[in-house]
């Protein structure tokens, strides 16, 4: 599917916010012809949804479940919502009295905590949870037991191996900066690795957060202010989102920067290690297609990506004067000149 007919079939994912049947311009419930999925998301506060971010999430689900035969129209219907905010839980609660849908789609954890508290039976499938087991959304990894499943993208031990990385591009870094976002619930776990991962390499540690998207450039300011070496971004939705800011940024900064997830990198970042997102999100088709065949969630283990991915920037690190050892060139998944 050719990129400029993939959006328009899905429509802009920031597009004004309520229940929009693709196909379908009634906001009436349909006679039911065909299962259907109903996709709840929104953009983290104060952001617009970046079209690369289309791309990634909406794109990428339609993908998966092309791959187990489904076909938008033909034998399934999505309707999809913008405006599930964290603490707007009353409008998750219409999107589901209102549509009854087969099964619920969240983009990430936020989401899902939303969904979960607007019902315990419709089963909800997420390509991005975190914190499943303490968010009390999954009984354990294996036996989720309710009626939330997916996948998630956070892996332990990967803080470690962007530390590694961090003193491999900057051998005499000796403080670290760590740009944090601790209102999602993928951020206290990565944080804590880090700072271990770093106190083992007997590495200084500064921090700044940010909340939301006005707080990102002050942070970053903070870091360089604070004479960090090298930074890290941590992998969560509002960073993600503000890719191209961050790595606008940190060039402007002169701070070579690390990164979870790729798509930082193909937006001026330097160099990230971590889950392939658009691995996650086509993986969603497998949960619906199973389900719509009759799985209960409950039995559903959850996933895990079996592959990390490694991309680097070489016209930023030309733009930082930094060196990229041809080791880790050799290494890499894939290499933006």
């Amino acid at each position: 599917m050719r990129r400029r007919e993939l959006i328009g079939y899905l429509g802009l994912f920031g597009a004004a916010a309520g229940s929009t049947f693709f196909g379908r311009g009634s906001r009436a419930q349909p006679v039911r012809k065909r299962p259907l999925i109903a996709w709840a998301g929104a953009a983290p506060p104060g952001v617009k949804f970046p079209q690369f971010m289309v791309d990634l999430v909406l794109g990428n689900f339609v993908k998966g479940l092309s791959e187990f035969g489904y076909e938008q129209g033909r034998n399934i219907d999505i309707s999809r919502r913008t405006d599930i905010l964290r603490d707007r839980v009353p409008s998750i609660e219409e999107m589901v009295a209102l549509l009854k849908p087969d099964v619920i789609a969240v983009p990430a954890t936020l989401e899902a905590v939303a969904a979960r508290k607007a019902t315990s039976t419709i089963p909800i499938v997420c390509p991005a949870l975190a914190d499943a087991v303490h968010l009390g959304l999954i009984a354990s990894e294996a036996r989720p037991g309710g009626n939330v499943t997916g996948i998630a993208p956070y892996i332990a031990g990967l803080p470690t191996k962007q530390i590694e990385l961090a003193r491999e591009i900057v051998p005499k870094a000796s403080r670290v900066g760590l740009l944090v976002n601790m209102d999602d619930p993928k951020g206290p776990p990565q944080v804590g690795d880090l700072r271990a991962a770093c106190g083992a390499l007997s590495l200084s540690v500064v921090e700044a957060g940010a909340s939301t998207a006005q707080d990102v450039p002050i942070a970053l300011t903070a870091l360089a202010n604070e004479g960090a070496d090298v930074a890290v971004v941590l992998q969560t939705n509002l960073l993600l989102n503000m890719s191209e800011q961050i790595g606008a940024i940190a060039l402007e900064k002169r701070l070579p920067t690390v990164f979870g997830y790729r798509e930082h990198v193909t937006h001026g970042g330097l160099v990230s290690y971590g889950v392939d997102l658009r691995w996650c999100y086509r993986r969603a088709g497998y949960f619906i297609d199973k389900i719509l065949r009759g799985a209960h969630p409950g039995d559903l283990p959850i996933e895990f990506p079996s592959k990390l991915w490694l991309a680097v920037n070489l016209k930023t690190a030309k733009a930082l004067g930094v060196a990229v050892p041809a080791g880790l060139l050799a290494r890499a998944d894939e290499v933006i000149e």
